[in-house]
């Protein structure tokens, strides 16, 4: 039996974000997954926050409030803050065609759109944060998409724990999805070791970089870049 001392994870924040196409009157296969990792989350006394996008009218575009950009609604700035205010962001999905749903896609589009500012260190503004994601459908694709999300997140400047991915999916083609009872998923051992081992490698990732004030602004500053303070590739001597 491991002698590991039991972490304290009660200074975290973790956001969920439900991608499905679902607004909240319809059951989502991808929440009753989520709801695993969140459950873990809040045992180990960590604040924890749900929502689905689609219940929002986010707009299309890169911009950071697109009703300046002649949008009549954008609920994303509202949703930014959230995000920011979370040390770690959980992307739900279903799989469609073999991809994540078009509503992950526009989300990390408005992930992106932000991606240029600055924290306090001048480093990209979500340096620190700690990324995974949760994936369920009826057919393959799980790896595909989690490849994606993962790659979207870390290239923005989200941190990637081991294993930060798991999911679910039943047979190819139509059949029972996670929460119906015949799937039998919810007692799926190989689904939920991995949703357990997720979760918690999410939570040690943003544990140490919480503790020790994310990353040292050494070398990964964009303010430092812009001013030449530290670079000067002219100059043989240049650091």
């Amino acid at each position: 039996m491991s002698t590991t001392k039991q972490p304290d994870f009660s200074n975290l924040k973790a956001l969920y974000i439900n991608c499905t196409l679902k607004s909240s009157n319809q059951k989502s296969h991808t929440e009753g997954l989520i709801n695993v990792s969140m459950d873990i989350m809040k045992s180990e006394n960590v604040r924890v926050e749900y929502f689905r996008l689609v219940d929002y009218d986010v707009a299309y575009g890169l911009m950071p409030d697109m009703k300046e950009e002649g949008k009549e609604k954008d609920d994303w700035p509202e949703i930014y803050e959230k995000i920011m205010d979370a040390d770690i962001l959980i992307i739900g999905t279903p799989i469609w065609l073999g991809e994540k749903s078009s509503v992950a896609t526009k989300l990390i589009e408005r992930l992106y759109g932000m991606s240029g500012k600055t924290n306090k260190k001048g480093q990209y503004i979500y340096y620190g944060k700690v990324g995974g994601c949760i994936i369920t459908g009826n057919e393959d694709g799980i790896k595909h998409c989690a490849m994606g999300v993962l790659y979207a997140l870390q290239h923005l400047g989200y941190s990637i724990p081991p294993q930060a991915d798991c999911g679910w999916i039943g047979e190819a083609g139509p059949g029972p999805s996670y929460l119906d009872e015949e799937s039998g998923a919810k007692n799926n051992a190989f689904t939920n070791r991995n949703t357990t081992f997720m979760t918690y490698n999410l939570l040690h990732l943003a544990a140490m970089l919480k503790n020790n004030d994310g990353y040292s602004g050494y070398g990964n500053s964009r303010e430092d870049w812009d001013d030449g303070t530290r670079w000067n590739f002219e100059n043989p001597e240049y650091r």
